[in-house]
């Protein structure tokens, strides 16, 4: 249930926060006060249009907000549940649930779960066709429920069939073009014989190639510094060191270092000299390392970001044209497959068909007894289901549900969209309603003003019919009417005040003796001691 709602320059609501309780709520007030903007800020938060003419004046943005709380619910792994939404002038629009950031049609997909609101000549979800059948398969849930869930298993798989067989590249002659465009594809690939690491070495190999002057000068200056200078002047020390060696330890060490400095560097003067040899760079090698490189780049635009991905690429294309040449016989599999779950489905389909003509039945006596209790005792509501093999099959099945009524004896059964009336449609919707509450899992459930239109003992069976949907709904209703007042488990008075050039809107939770004369005020326009007698027996009827 919503616990608190928080509102802040919403036309004429400057800043308002509303605690509300379970059962049910009833707001008064009179004409302009701002009643109408309160379900306003409710729809916003629903997902609703959001018009900047909302905003406040001289104010750049809104914001509404509101505290859910929500029982072992299957939403989110919270009970308590924070909504939020905040529109600016400039457009900017912020979403979020608990504090996380959330799309406009992420917060109505979340909020239909919620709440259900229901205005004048504005019950969209009765009024929404596509509804009908959620509510059969709801009210018949104990029956309905096993098949279900095996025809939605089925469903699914049928639709990826469905799937498969529509992916297939179309007619034969865009097979044709495809398998052409995928061969072309695997031979480049393949005809390149690409190696993982080759593209490294053909890099080392051409940043060589680009300095071989470079190169070969250093090596060559090296060579000749060492063949010319070191080693000669080394091998020239060695026989000075030779001729004194045996006079003393240290001249012998000295010599032995020498020598092995000598062997040391002989052995490094003739890797130089094959360095030197091996440091020739032949200009068609050149050229062909970068006709390769040249390739491997262009295979990297088409197919991969490196070698190992243009490799893997190429296998992908490998199986999808072995899927095309075998397309034939993937096809009349897949077809079969899809004519025996066909087969399958129809039967489920029909199962479920049963199941619920007779819940639609039932369904309908229901309402047609709740129309009757609330003074429309010559409406005659009807729930068509039909079993329409002519269909696609849909997640439901083949049947098409919709609600009919006729609202006087002769008259021929219409649509609900058909209905003119607004008091007529006003307690259709409420009669369904009723109903349905038993076992519609939205919890909180809001009237803005349906009672237009109806009066007397419709008025007190329209208040009787919402306080019965209170005990296992939240109910928040706007009402003008006192036996819909009189009714409420919790009543709130909506007004509004002038202050420093400002209007602003106000909320106050009434006592019970502040409930007995705003009855009074709604019932008769004055506060008088008849009015007040009369509002303490509408209060205790």
């Amino acid at each position: 249930m919503i616990n608190t709602l928080h509102i802040k320059n919403i036309g004429i609501i400057d800043d308002l926060t509303i605690n509300l309780n379970d059962g049910f709520n009833v707001l008064t007030g009179e004409t302009g006060s701002g009643k109408t903007l309160i379900i306003d800020s409710l729809e916003i938060l629903a997902g609703g249009r959001f018009s900047k003419d909302m905003i406040r004046n001289n104010e750049d943005y809104s914001f509404v907000e509101l505290s859910l709380f929500l029982q072992n619910n299957s939403l989110l792994d919270e009970d308590n549940i924070i909504i939020s939404r905040e529109i600016h002038i400039n457009g900017k629009n912020l979403c979020k649930i608990n504090g996380r950031l959330v799309t406009v049609n992420e917060l109505k997909e979340f909020m239909s779960h919620i709440i259900d609101i229901h205005a004048q000549n504005d019950n969209l979800s009765i009024l929404n066709t596509s509804t009908h059948i959620d509510l059969i398969n709801n009210y018949a849930s104990k029956e309905l429920n096993s098949i279900f869930k095996e025809y939605s298993e089925n469903y699914n798989e049928y639709i990826n069939i469905k799937f498969e067989l529509n992916k297939n590249y179309g007619d034969e002659k865009e097979r044709t073009r495809k398998l052409d465009l995928l061969k072309y594809q695997e031979n480049e690939i393949t005809s390149a014989k690409l190696k993982e690491g080759e593209e490294e070495e053909l890099n080392s190999r051409r940043k060589l190639i680009l300095n071989s002057e470079k190169i070969v000068k250093n090596i060559n200056e090296a060579d000749n510094i060492l063949s010319n200078d070191v080693i000669d002047g080394i091998n020239l020390a060695i026989h000075n060191i030779e001729k004194i060696a045996d006079l003393n330890n240290s001249f012998n060490n000295t010599l032995e270092k020498l020598k092995s400095s000598y062997y040391d560097l002989d052995e490094i003067s003739r890797d130089i000299s094959i360095l030197a040899e091996n440091n020739y760079f032949d200009e068609n090698e050149q050229y062909e390392i970068e006709e390769r490189l040249d390739l491997i780049y262009s295979l990297k635009r088409k197919y991969g970001n490196n070698i190992p991905e243009i490799i893997e690429y190429g296998e992908k294309i490998k199986q999808e044209i072995l899927e095309i040449e075998n397309l034939d016989d993937y096809i009349n599999n897949l077809q079969n497959k899809l004519k025996s779950i066909e087969s399958i489905m129809q039967k489920q389909a029909e199962q479920m068909h049963k199941i619920r003509l007779k819940a639609s039945t039932e369904l309908s006596n229901r309402i047609n007894n709740e129309l009757f209790d609330l003074e429309m005792k010559n409406a005659n509501f009807e729930i068509s289901v039909i079993f329409d093999t002519t269909n696609k099959f849909t997640k439901n099945g083949l049947d098409n549900v919709e609600f009919f009524i006729s609202t006087n004896i002769g008259e021929r059964l219409k649509p609900l969209t058909k209905i003119v009336s607004g008091g007529e449609m006003s307690r259709i919707m409420l009669a369904i309603k009723t109903v349905v509450s038993e076992f519609d899992e939205i919890p909180v459930i809001v009237f803005d003003e349906i009672d237009i239109g109806i009066s007397g003992i419709v008025a007190s069976k329209v208040g009787d019919k919402m306080k019965s949907i209170s005990k296992s709904h939240q109910v928040i209703c706007i009402t003008h009417l006192a036996p819909i007042a009189a009714k409420g488990n919790h009543n709130y008075f909506i007004s509004k005040i002038s202050e420093n050039n400002k209007t602003k809107t106000t909320v106050k939770k009434l006592s019970e003796n502040e409930i007995i004369e705003e009855i009074a005020r709604i019932s008769s326009g004055t506060i008088s001691n008849t009015a007040l007698e009369h509002a303490k027996e509408l209060r205790s009827a």
